[in-house]
């Protein structure tokens, strides 16, 4: 009876989508080790067409509950992820770890708390579901996502966070988490399972394309690479796009676009070379085939050369 009554309580707390919103697009668990599972999500930006299931999600089942990799970016694709789980086992939601607080990997955060889970995330993220930002995030989500995300779409900050690197058992199975942010944002969490070798790295990671930098530090983006490349996993799951059994290979390849992003812009900033011709100059035909080139690599180029500009090129 008390179990029912907290349950109802927390429905009421944390309402799920409407009956009816229910999402369509296809999603199924793929075992990658003895206790390890994930769900890819389609390719292309958040829209109506993939229903906002663009990024990866994934779960760990231990003999006393479930580990859970991200949220998906609306509560109606979190349903769907608990109805997935729910096909594999019947152990509680204990735990949800948020590798980062971008809109597509955390929307769906009430459906669990709704189960009773515990919302784990770094320190850094603590209030960034109070910005201006957010909140701006928010209403385009809205626009660009309805009927998924609406008005009963709530921003849950963490009920813990941690200082850094953190390690937990749970079932008998070993959990290692690791800031390796700042990078793709300043609180960027990846988490090992000791005991599968599967290393969930969030959107550190894009495999199979371009990654989006932006503006981010792309110099302490290396670092974080350098850090994943040392637990040696077996398995990868980035944040978006399919999960490597060549980790090692695929981590390499981000840090070195990395690298040559950082040093070729560096270079044009340190020599006052106008960006638009360092652009033009600069040899891109090692990426130039590769999937999100045109979205994202100006945009990584410019975005690195006004920070190295105000750096100084500050290598």
């Amino acid at each position: 009876m008390i179990r029912l009554l907290f349950t109802l309580l927390l429905l009421n707390l944390f309402p799920l989508a409407h009956a009816g919103d229910e999402v369509t697009v296809p999603m199924k668990a793929v075992r990658l080790g003895a206790h390890s599972y994930f769900v890819q999500g389609l390719p292309g930006a958040a829209s109506s067409e993939n229903q906002g299931f663009m990024s990866n999600a994934g779960f760990v089942v231990t003999r006393d509950g479930v580990v859970v990799f991200d949220a998906l970016a609306s509560p109606p694709l979190a349903e769907k992820l608990l109805g997935v789980i729910r096909t594999i086992t019947r152990q509680p939601i204990k735990r949800v770890i948020v590798s980062h607080y971008h809109a597509d990997h955390f929307y769906g955060l009430q459906v669990f708390k709704a189960q009773g889970a515990e919302i784990w995330a770094h320190r850094a993220a603590e209030g960034a579901t109070r910005t201006e930002e957010a909140s701006q995030r928010l209403a385009q989500r809205k626009e660009a996502l309805f009927p998924w995300v609406d008005d009963n779409t709530q921003l849950l900050e963490a009920d813990h966070f941690v200082d850094g690197d953190t390690d937990f058992e749970m079932g008998g199975l070993h959990f290692a988490l690791r800031h390796v942010g700042p990078a793709h944002s300043s609180e960027d969490l990846a988490m090992l399972v000791r005991e599968d070798g599967v290393l969930y790295a969030g959107d550190i990671v894009f495999r199979g394309r371009v990654p989006f930098v932006g503006d981010a530090d792309a110099r302490a983006w290396i670092v974080a690479l350098d850090k994943l490349i040392a637990i040696h996993p077996k398995v990868l799951v980035p944040g978006h796009g399919a999960p490597s059994r060549t980790p090692r290979a695929d981590l390499v390849f981000t840090r070195d676009y990395l690298t040559y992003l950082r040093a070729r812009m560096g270079e044009a900033a340190r020599n006052l070379i106008p960006f638009d011709e360092a652009y033009e100059k600069t040899d891109w035909s090692k990426y130039r085939a590769m999937p999100a080139f045109n979205e994202a690599n100006r945009v990584n180029a410019y975005n690195q050369y006004l920070r190295l500009e105000s750096e100084g090129s500050g290598e």
